[in-house]
């Protein structure tokens, strides 16, 4: 398997070995690599979210595994970019028009349009990333990243020099805040552990309306003038949970000099490589490797709507390496991380978010 055996290292935690597989969320099998005398008759379209597959987030992680699924397995694949909102309904209906074998939905934005989709083509299949199965015939494909922000959220505390850490969303959607839930948990544990006072700038789990939103992933411009509002309060890591619009947090980190990024869904240090400078980590969730597996299925015959939920405890989320920060980050804080992945795992943390899939 050439493209699936990558998923250990995609969400590998920068501070311990992959454990054990669960039950209900675990990466199944790949199976072989090759896609069969079928392959070449066989169709994946996807249909962007807003910021398209140059946004080095989860549209990008998305079309990565149509484009490893093309060269593995020898299907076709087409795509369709979503500029806004409204073109989410037009475009599901012209890959419905293509004879697509699977189409894919990107983002949980997405879920209203699709299930219509759905509903109206019961032939079709359809898999959705970041939104839930539904009926017969759209595979939800989830991740409970809260578990990995918390270890992101923890990992800034302790690296903070001000005192302060910010965060700020895309949209309010439970894909995002989901993020910001885990990481002010993890900075609220840190506080509780140590006995200090680490302040969380754009965002309180407790107050769900509140917070600091971009309402778009698709401006930099948007995303650098939050990072300077937050600079400006004190906050000296920033963990922009908002597709393309966070690279404009990334800029802004890098240019003041004053700042540094937790990036989220696929490792930043490597997706936006010119930020690598100011990426500490990354929260990660297998888009990839899930989406591939789930394509590969459907190609077998094998499509079933059972959701897929990525934890921890199936490296479907994780800490991304420390890269260049590896030797700022004290074994101890290595250590303390490591030991709080075990316990989330083992169930002897409790994460609060009330943003966790239902399946959690």
């Amino acid at each position: 398997m050439v493209a699936v055996t990558g998923a250990l290292a995609l969400t590998a935690t920068a501070c311990g070995s992959k454990p054990k597989d669960d039950d209900k969320g675990a990466t199944p099998s790949a199976g072989a690599s090759g896609g069969g005398a079928n392959a070449a008759g066989f169709t994946a379209c996807m249909v962007t979210d807003q910021g398209g597959v140059d946004d080095r987030s989860f549209n990008a992680s998305s079309w990565k595994a149509l484009q490893d699924a093309q060269k593995n397995l020898g299907i076709q694949i087409k795509k369709a970019d979503s500029k806004t909102e409204n073109d989410y309904v037009p475009n599901l209906d012209s890959m419905v028009g293509q004879n697509c074998n699977v189409i894919v939905a990107v983002g949980g934005l997405m879920a209203k349009a699709t299930s219509a989709a759905a509903a109206k083509n019961p032939n079709q299949k359809f898999i959705i990333v970041d939104s839930t199965s539904e009926g017969q015939n759209i595979k939800g494909l989830e991740y409970n990243t809260a578990q990995a922000a918390f270890m992101g959220g923890y990992l800034a505390a302790a690296q903070s020099k001000t005192g302060k850490v910010g965060t700020f969303g895309g949209k309010r959607i439970q894909p995002v805040t989901i993020y910001m839930d885990g990481f002010w948990e993890g900075v609220q544990y840190y506080n509780q552990q140590k006995g200090k006072n680490v302040q969380v700038l754009g965002w309180d789990e407790n107050n769900q309306g509140g917070g600091q939103f971009a309402d778009k992933f698709d401006s930099p411009a948007d995303g650098q003038r939050i990072a300077k509002d937050l600079i400006s309060q004190g906050a000296d890591i920033i963990h922009p949970v908002a597709g393309a619009t966070g690279t404009g947090a990334a800029a802004e980190a890098q240019q003041s000099g004053r700042a540094d990024i937790v990036w989220v869904d696929v490792d930043g240090y490597e997706s936006a490589n010119q930020y690598k400078d100011v990426m500490l980590s990354t929260v990660t969730k297998a888009i990839t490797d899930s989406l591939y597996i789930a394509i590969q299925e459907t190609l077998n015959n094998q499509y079933s709507t059972k959701p897929y939920l990525g934890t921890l405890a199936n490296n479907g989320t994780g800490l991304a390496p420390f890269h260049d920060f590896d030797s700022q980050v004290t074994a101890e804080t290595k250590a303390e991380l490591e030991k709080i992945k075990q316990d989330i795992v083992a169930g002897k943390i409790a994460i609060k978010s009330p943003n966790q899939p239902k399946a959690s």
